[in-house]
């Protein structure tokens, strides 16, 4: 699962997020562009948006404001990261954090450069 734009990662967002695979982010997360935030459950890549945010609206409905409660999201470990990169991917380590993310971060140019292969 890999970001498609600029932001940081809301609950609303990864709830919908989940089905589709194993998140590795938390929300409140700052997420950018080409940036992996999940393992897909098939083999390709998915360009998800994890900073939708709810449609606000003034017209309340019953029960519409239920609490989204995640799973279970194991933080991404050093072996980890190495186990999960592939030849495409890149990982960066800071003291605060270990992210994952695509060599090239735009999804247009990626699209490019796997036709071309």
């Amino acid at each position: 699962l890999v970001s498609d734009r600029q932001g940081t990662a809301v609950p609303y967002a990864l709830f919908n997020l989940e089905p589709r695979g194993n998140l590795f982010i938390m929300p409140g997360d700052p997420v950018y562009e080409g940036m992996i935030v999940g393992e897909h459950n098939r083999e390709n890549d998915l360009n998800v948006n994890p900073c939708k945010t709810k449609k606000l609206s003034n017209i309340r409905a019953a029960g519409k404001d239920d609490a989204e409660v995640l799973s279970l999201i194991i933080p991404l470990t050093l072996e980890k990261a190495v186990q999960f990169i592939r030849g495409n991917e890149l990982m960066e380590v800071t003291p605060s954090s270990i992210r994952l993310r695509k060599a090239e971060l735009s999804a247009q140019k990626r699209k490019t450069i796997d036709r071309g292969k």
